[in-house]
């Protein structure tokens, strides 16, 4: 069992490092436009966070759509999907930033960068598995029975 699964996640090295190079240059985008916010802006990292996500999302999402995962499906019903994910991270982004540092008084910074190594195998698995897969149509598998139905018939 262990073997099989060692197994299958070698299978999908190539796909992970597209994932984890858009995802290191997403961390170089979040970071700095999280410290320049904050510090040059003056806005609670909070706020902050709560701001850079917005366009953070759409560059993650493109990206791991066309090169990383080469979703094919529907982009409308892959765009709800993500935009779920999305929403669940976002809260839990943010829930984490006022825990470690409104709360608990941890650099900011290092706050963000806890939360966002935290997050990387279970949205790898979860953009894998459920946001870029291809949606299955329940008419294909009678569509093709159909025409196997009238194949039998002609002949």
């Amino acid at each position: 069992m262990i073997k099989k699964i060692v197994v299958h996640l070698w299978t999908l090295r190539h796909q992970f490092s597209r994932y984890f190079i858009i995802g290191v240059s997403a961390v170089i985008l979040d970071i700095g436009t999280l410290y320049l916010l904050k510090e040059y802006l003056q806005i609670p990292p909070v706020w902050a966070v709560v701001i850079n996500q917005a366009v953070l999302l759409n560059y993650v999402f493109w990206l791991n759509k066309h090169w990383s995962f080469r979703g094919s499906g529907v982009t409308h019903q892959q765009a709800v999907r993500f935009g779920i994910l999305a929403g669940l991270n976002y809260a839990f982004s943010v829930g984490w930033m006022w825990l470690g540092n409104h709360q608990l008084q941890f650099n900011y910074l290092l706050v963000r960068l806890a939360n966002i190594i935290l997050s990387v195998g279970w949205n790898f698995l979860l953009y894998k598995y459920w946001v870029y897969r291809p949606s299955v149509s329940l008419s294909a598998p009678a569509a093709t029975s159909y025409v196997g139905v009238n194949k039998i018939a002609a002949d």
